[in-house]
């Protein structure tokens, strides 16, 4: 083996190069061990026609923490995000469209031409959304109460909950309506227009294998407005540079704090003596000997392919086993010869820099779930275009466009025995025909693509089953449940071994949140073993 480390990071993702930033500034020495040839997990920027580059998996920001941004420097890297003007364009099925943001005043008048109703209901269902929102957004960057930590998760709980406790009881059973209901019920107790209630009910179906009917499925509506863009709360953007420049940049700021990333390095098995970490091997052969080892990879992937079944708790193995991942999601990128043109707002606009919905009522998003579980993908299934290229000329030759598609609802596994290898091209197909009927001439305007099927996010990712989140968000994997209970505060069943991935709190998105957390909770420890041995 190799001399002891202080701490190793499996994948060099954003959380975990966050994370690493953070363990490096403490003095610790840190190696990052990367499968890819390149850092950034599913937040990179690739070509993948001539001339033509874009995000490949991940593709929008908003969530990535305000205190990350700054502690990290991130803006002296080069980092910018261009804010949306408007933030959905949804065009419906009877020739209309809907636009979402610009302003309430704004969003109140497209309002008006569905519901009169619903544009006066807007500043409450604003309010209190933002209400619980606030409250959790200061949640993020906690650690969540361990169960089994005696006192200490009694008084985490109390400290973590006062904020909830002073709400109002109104806001309280908003709190409990986000919660628990479904994203339909939700809405239908605010709203009546069905363009509406779609415009909000996207949200809840982003990397959420599940219908908008699905209880549970409101928390992931809330946890998409929990971000902000420059300072402005709800808000989305582009990076430019595409995602990748985020993490190159954040590639650059730990390089220069002493952290070494080693690419083209798969850890093939997680070394274990005595119920203790002792570091890792390579599929090199190599072993790379640590006093901590931070798995920035899935739960899934963690504990079911790279840690010995034999050293981990029985029942920690069969929960483990049982965590559910996967979301549904499907990924395109198209080269474009010239920008779309939707019938219902041919001309080129600011709609164009938003994100393009296509699944205009919550009945199409259920049918979309519906087909995906007969089936294995949608018949019509939910697409959301964004088109980077028309503020970012880096992205595609003079005149020309990138676009990216992101897709739900695709099975996890296929039904019958199928592959995705011998299937995603026809999904594909499926998916660029939906765009087609919105807005003729797109299969023509084509140059090229690039897809990623469940299977193939896995493959080149690591995201099991696809799951982009890294577990799906639901109520048994969130908080102190994610990814077990009693193991979420980022500590593993080992001494020793930490996850600092999506697959911890407070979940999936391109936060760095749980990098951060996860670096605060091995620091702490390894100063209360310092006090102990003092």
């Amino acid at each position: 083996m190799t001399k002891k480390l202080d701490a190793l990071i499996i994948g060099a993702g954003h959380n975990g190069l966050v994370c690493a930033f953070y363990l490096a500034r403490a003095g610790l020495k840190v190696r990052i061990v990367e499968a890819r040839d390149t850092v950034g997990g599913a937040a990179v920027t690739e070509e993948f026609h001539p001339g033509f580059r874009n995000s490949v998996a991940s593709y929008t920001v908003s969530l990535l923490q305000p205190k990350v941004i700054h502690d990290m420097k991130l803006a002296d890297e080069g980092y910018r995000v261009i804010e949306r003007p408007v933030s959905n364009f949804l065009p419906q099925e009877d020739g209309g469209y809907l636009l979402l943001g610009g302003g309430l005043e704004r969003t109140q008048a497209e309002f008006r031409k569905f519901s009169a109703r619903d544009a006066e209901t807007l500043p409450a269902y604003y309010a209190a959304l933002e209400n619980v929102a606030e409250v959790l957004r200061s949640l993020a960057l906690q650690s969540p109460p361990n169960i089994g930590d005696g006192l200490k998760t009694l008084l985490d709980a109390a400290r973590q909950g006062r904020g909830l406790a002073r709400m109002p009881l109104d806001q309280q059973r908003d709190v409990l309506d986000l919660f628990v209901k479904s994203a339909r019920t939700f809405l239908d107790s605010w709203f009546e227009s069905e363009a509406v209630k779609a415009a909000f009910g996207f949200d809840a179906v982003v990397g959420n294998y599940a219908s908008p009917d699905t209880p549970g499925s409101a928390y992931v509506l809330l946890h998409h407005v929990f971000g902000e863009v420059n300072g402005k709360k709800g808000a989305w953007g582009h990076a430019v540079g595409g995602m990748g420049a985020i993490t190159q940049a954040m590639a650059r700021v730990c390089r220069a704090a002493g952290v070494e990333i080693s690419l083209e390095s798969p850890v093939s098995r997680v070394l274990v003596d005595g119920g203790r970490v002792a570091g890792v091997k390579l599929a090199s052969g190599e072993e790379i000997a640590a006093a901590a080892v931070l798995s920035n990879v899935g739960p899934k992937l963690l504990y079911e392919r790279l840690v010995d079944a034999s050293d981990l708790p029985a029942d920690f193995l069969r929960r483990a086993r049982a965590f559910k991942a996967g979301s549904g999601t499907f990924r395109m990128n198209v080269a474009l010869a010239h920008l779309p043109r939707f019938t219902c707002l041919p001309n080129p606009g600011e709609h164009l820099q938003s994100g393009i919905i296509l699944a205009p009522t919550l009945d199409y998003m259920d049918r979309a779930f519906i087909d995906a579980k007969a089936h294995g993908w949608s018949k019509q299934p939910i697409v959301e275009m964004l088109i980077p290229s028309i503020v970012d000329d880096s992205l595609a030759p003079a005149g020309q466009h990138v676009a990216s598609l992101f897709c739900q609802q695709f099975a996890p596994q296929l039904p019958d025995g199928r592959d995705w290898d011998s299937e995603e091209a026809a999904a594909a197909d499926t998916i660029i025909e939906t765009v087609e009927r919105h807005a003729p001439g797109f299969r023509q305007s084509i140059l090229g693509r690039s897809i990623l099927s469940p299977k193939g996010l896995e493959r080149k990712f690591g995201l099991v089953n696809g799951d982009i989140m890294h577990g799906a968000m639901s109520l048994d994997q969130l908080w102190s449940a994610r990814p077990i209970l009693g193991h979420g505060a980022y500590r593993g069943p080992l001494k020793g071994l930490y996850m600092c991935g999506a697959g911890s709190h407070p979940g999936g998105g391109v936060t760095g949140a749980p990098g951060h957390n996860a670096a605060r909770e091995l620091l702490r420890d390894r100063s209360l073993l310092g006090r102990l041995l003092g």
